[in-house]
């Protein structure tokens, strides 16, 4: 087994759809692709590619830590009591273990992820 992992940002194989659940979705339709692509120590570390359509979500991280890279799209991030901040393709940025906010997609956005619980 390798130990060196190449996240693909174009995958090929089917994603798991999915959407946001009642009690996070603020307004619009939002419905998402995830293509997991590599997970380690049972499942506790994830790598892989996320995609959202338009709408505004509840983001909580509870004790999950997660870095992205935006490979398309714009979004914007308000952390509880902070100011908006807006990313689109090429920005990386962390939300840290306690992290509670909203996440409003502008542009469909596609992004690489690395989560660790």
């Amino acid at each position: 087994m390798s130990l060196l992992k190449t996240i693909y940002p174009k995958p090929l194989d089917a994603p798991r759809e999915s959407k946001p659940g009642p009690d996070r979705l603020i307004s619009g339709d939002p419905s998402f692709k995830t293509w997991p692509q590599d997970a380690a120590r049972d499942g506790m570390i994830n790598t892989g590619v996320w995609e959202a359509t338009p709408g505004e979500t509840r983001s909580i991280k509870g004790e999950t830590f997660e870095f992205c890279h935006i490979l398309g799209g714009v979004i914007e991030l308000t952390e509880d009591g902070g100011e908006p901040v807006t990313y689109r393709a090429g920005d990386s940025f962390v939300m840290k273990p306690g992290f509670t906010g909203t996440w409003r997609t502008i542009e469909t956005v596609r992004k690489i992820y690395l989560t660790v619980t």
